[in-house]
């Protein structure tokens, strides 16, 4: 006999003879030990799985490339050990068919979204979870991490975005003169509409740069 410590995070499978006898629960617990028994250790926290750099079709047939996580957890230590040989492989593929299919839905324009990218994330956990189902496995979330294209198309869209963040410069400045001009035209009509203001403006004017300046008898400054 001897003692075994389960940590809470974890569950201890004993077979004996190749067959199940037992799940030890987090404590110490006391199994017997020979050539004839197994012990499995699994562990129940959260686990995150990757899908890196798949290339993956558009639904308008751009290439774009994609990487995907899942987060997972064992919810049957028992399933997990048996029904598989690798379960986490398993759960890899599911994760990359489900990203080419939600991915294979959308049109590029889409996917450079938020919402577009949103509605592809949406869309994944489910049918992992389908895939693996049966093998102990709980998938807790999926998400598209990173989406790019490649190729020529990457160039063409960069040139793309500068072509646009100039477009709002000098869409900016344009309205900056437009603000000019509308400011001058009404100082303008303001001063034919007042002469009087014309003179007091033209008095300072000439104050400020240290001319000389002649009142006329019809009461205009002449400036020298």
């Amino acid at each position: 006999m001897a003692k075994i410590t389960v940590q809470a995070h974890e569950r201890v499978l004993v077979y004996r003879d190749g067959v199940f006898e037992a799940q030890l629960e987090p404590g110490r617990s006391t199994v017997r030990q020979s050539r004839r028994t197994r012990q499995e250790r699994i562990d129940l926290r959260l686990r995150q799985l990757s899908v890196t750099g798949q290339e993956i079709f558009t639904a308008d047939g751009v290439t774009v490339r994609v990487t995907a996580i899942v987060r997972w957890r064992v919810s049957d230590p028992r399933a997990f050990v048996e029904q598989a040989a690798a379960p986490e492989e398993l759960l890899h593929v599911a994760l990359q068919l489900a990203v080419r299919d939600a991915i294979g839905r959308h049109e590029l324009d889409d996917l450079l979204r938020a919402e577009g990218r949103d509605a592809v994330t949406a869309a994944l956990a489910e049918p992992v979870q389908a895939q693996v189902a049966g093998l102990g496995i709980t998938v807790l979330g999926a998400a598209i991490r990173d989406l790019g294209v490649v190729g020529e198309l990457r160039a063409a869209l960069a040139e793309t975005a500068l072509e646009r963040q100039r477009g709002r410069a000098a869409l900016e400045r344009a309205r900056g003169e437009a603000a000019a001009l509308r400011s001058l035209a009404n100082s303008a009509k303001l001063l034919d509409d007042h002469p009087a203001l014309a003179t007091l403006r033209l008095v300072q004017a000439a104050g400020e740069s240290g001319a000389t300046v002649v009142l006329t008898p019809d009461g205009l400054p002449a400036r020298t």
